[in-house]
């Protein structure tokens, strides 16, 4: 017997701590020599972005055609029904684009009293009921005075019927017979 295992026989805690480093520099060598991997992939992922449109049941054409207004009588009205035709949700506004008057000097816009208000939602294909008591004012003023006014916050489909009201004050005299104001409404979403 080799003079180094005599010393182990002859010592037992040597013998076991030697045999334990053996078997843990096995284990190290067989533990390193296989790795296991895996993978998972979600392929084709899409995206795309959504739309803010507006449906304007009078597009391209007037909400309301006053004529033969006489100070101090009642409103001519209009109706026009906006929806919001995208996919996104979005707020809308009303406003008055640039006036043309007949007669710079006497402008008829600055006599005109005007008011739109919220008739209410479409309820599937029903149409509110302006006048019906339960209207939301969303502008009251002159046509000149009018600037951009909030119509509140649109889901995707929902649509509004709005009505436009004008009338003369009765404080317009004699220098605004005959004149005329020709004036664009905007409808926007953002």
């Amino acid at each position: 017997m080799s003079s180094r295992l005599k010393i182990l026989a002859n010592q037992p805690r040597l013998a076991l701590g030697a045999l334990l480093t053996l078997l843990l520099a096995a284990g190290a060598v067989a533990g390193s020599g296989a790795d296991f991997t895996a993978t998972s992939a979600n392929p084709s992922n899409t995206f795309a972005s959504g739309t803010l449109t507006i449906g304007n049941s009078r597009e391209g054409v007037a909400v309301l055609s006053a004529s033969n207004l006489r100070p101090g009588e009642a409103a001519q009205t209009g109706d026009v029904d906006i929806e919001n035709t995208g996919s996104l949700s979005g707020t809308f506004t009303v406003s008055r684009g640039t006036v043309v008057n007949s007669d710079v000097a006497n402008p008829l816009a600055g006599k005109l009293n005007l008011t739109v208000v919220d008739c209410g939602a479409f309820v599937g294909a029903t149409a509110p009921t302006c006048g019906d008591g339960d209207d939301v004012s969303k502008y009251s003023g002159t046509v000149a005075d009018m600037g951009t006014n909030a119509l509140g916050s649109y889901a995707a489909g929902a649509k509004h019927r709005y009505r436009f009201s004008v009338a003369l004050d009765g404080s317009a005299g004699n220098a605004y017979q005959g004149d005329t104001a020709t004036v664009p409404f905007n409808f926007d979403a953002g």
